[in-house]
């Protein structure tokens, strides 16, 4: 089982992320359930969601405690939350950030894509609140492989509830552009 978790802050979209991620591994032929946790239920508080993905039917209905990957919408939740809790020593930190993965860490594997500015660029959201969950499942398709490109940008269409098609666009550049912070 694979298993992610992503971190953000309300009205970023980290929920329809993990959602969005669930429908590609279902159109590929696997088993995702995908399920969000909320603090205070407002724009700008601290919100998780949480992905899991098998070839066989999936039972477990709890947190992900023990990620294999975890996507961070906002670089700024990882000073106030400890996201790299319990993941796996073979995981995967993916964040939203104009820094190079060196400059995230180097504990886990890290990869950043700037989705803010690939956010901005296909008008997604606004100035001070641009929507980069659709760019993250691109980088997630292709950091981890756990789904493929087209399944990730075929999904984001699907559900992306506007804007389809600069959603997509989203996601496929941020699947070309994302930093891998190591040899691959």
């Amino acid at each position: 089982m694979f298993e992610i978790r992503f971190h953000g802050r309300g009205g970023q979209g980290a929920v329809t992320a993990s959602k969005i991620l669930a429908l590609a591994a279902f159109n590929e032929g696997k088993y995702a359930v995908s399920f969000p946790f909320f603090g205070t239920e407002r724009r700008g508080a601290p919100v998780t969601a949480f992905t899991r993905i098998d070839m066989e039917p999936i039972m477990l209905k709890t947190q992900v405690y023990t990620p294999d990957a975890v996507v961070v919408l906002d670089s700024y939740v990882m000073n106030s939350a400890n996201v790299t809790s319990g993941m796996t020593a073979e995981g995967f930190l993916i964040v939203n950030t104009s820094m190079m993965p060196d400059e995230v860490g180097k504990e886990f594997r890290v990869a950043t894509v700037d989705a803010t500015s690939i956010a901005a660029r296909h008008g997604l959201g606004n100035k001070t609140n641009p929507i980069i969950n659709t760019a993250m499942i691109g980088a997630l398709a292709r950091v981890t492989g756990v789904v493929n490109r087209d399944s990730a940008v075929d999904s984001v269409r699907e559900l992306s509830p506007r804007k389809k098609d600069d959603n997509a666009e989203a996601a496929s550049e941020a699947y070309d552009s994302v930093n891998l912070g190591w040899a691959t």
